[in-house]
């Protein structure tokens, strides 16, 4: 599903901005280079300024209409003035940008107007770069190049500096939820991986490890043994959590999980029930939450920030989570 402009500018208000008055001024730059993150819209406002760039009926002399022949031919990746470049096998190699460059240098098939976009730019040979450079150095005034890259620090600086470089910036953890979930993520797993990273590719790839999964069933557990005799919870250390979280990065995000727990405990006695992350967990957790108070979940968490500090400066991991065992335990208070 295509998102219209003002579903984007949601997203990256400050990329549509700039792109806007760009249109608006009629000062739209011979050649863009979208920077960041993957899942940040990059692609996708790349084909919504090419609409921008070619509807034949532009409301507020930007925003295209999404019904001319223009705009959905661009939708279906069939205009003949638009060409998508993307890394043949590992690389964009120089013939991909030979051809694209004779490509351009017939008249445009529609109008004098031609639009590339390189996906993956960073990913060009040498000799590719070389030849994009070129055809950067001598720009048609109705040429177009947007080139977009996650690595920006893989372009050649000679690129970099005949291009307009827009950084995208990383999605919220609702948006970036959304966009999982329209990945292929169910919706009861996304709003946990949006929380736990920013970085697109690192969420899908959570989502398909196997240790992760059991990361999030042994904190749940330890959670619920900490409601139980204050023995149970130490039982649960040793059984469970020091086998799987082992290593200090395992152990850090293991503390971070668990932080995310607290932190929905405290969102439902906030009535803010809409934004907790263990969405699979909410009865149970609705109904912790009303055992507790909002002062005690507030030094809970701050017990756990405090044993990610400990972490970092190189406690022993077993004494540390048994200290914070002991913190955490209902009715004992934060020392």
């Amino acid at each position: 599903m295509t998102r219209t402009w003002e579903q984007l500018e949601r997203t990256q208000p400050i990329v549509l901005k700039m792109l806007k008055n760009s249109l608006k001024k009629d000062r739209l730059a011979h050649a863009y280079l979208f920077e960041g993150m993957k899942g940040t819209g990059k692609k996708e406002i790349s084909i919504l300024l090419t609409k921008s760039i070619l509807c034949e009926n532009k409301g507020d002399e930007y925003v295209p209409c999404e019904t001319c022949s223009n705009c959905k031919r661009i939708n279906h990746g069939n205009h003949p003035d638009i060409h998508l470049v993307e890394p043949d096998g590992l690389s964009i190699k120089k013939n991909q940008i030979q051809s694209l460059q004779e490509e351009f240098s017939k008249t445009g098939v529609e109008s004098r107007k031609k639009i590339y976009i390189l996906v993956h730019a960073d990913k060009m040979t040498t000799n590719a770069a070389n030849s994009l450079l070129k055809f950067l150095e001598e720009p048609n005034a109705e040429t177009t190049a947007i080139l977009l890259t996650e690595q920006v620090q893989q372009i050649l600086p000679t690129i970099l500096s005949r291009c307009q470089v827009i950084s995208f910036t990383p999605l919220s953890p609702f948006e970036m939820a959304e966009q999982l979930v329209s990945n292929g993520i169910k919706p009861n797993d996304a709003p946990i991986l949006a929380h736990i990273t920013n970085n697109f590719e690192e969420a899908i790839m959570l989502s398909k490890d196997d240790w992760f999964v059991q990361a999030q069933r042994i904190v749940v557990k330890l959670y619920e043994a900490l409601k139980g005799a204050p023995l149970e919870a130490l039982i649960a250390l040793q059984r469970e959590w020091s086998i799987h979280f082992k290593e200090k990065d395992q152990i850090d995000r293991g503390l971070d999980l668990l932080l995310l727990l607290y932190k929905d405990l405290l969102y439902i006695q906030l009535g803010k029930q809409n934004q907790i992350v263990y969405v699979s967990e909410r009865e149970k957790l609705e109904s912790y939450a009303l055992k507790s108070s909002t002062q005690r979940l507030t030094e809970q968490i701050s017990a756990i920030f405090e044993a990610k500090r400990k972490l970092q400066g190189n406690m022993n991991p077993l004494l540390l989570m048994e200290q914070l065992v002991l913190e955490l335990q209902e009715g004992s208070s934060v020392v």
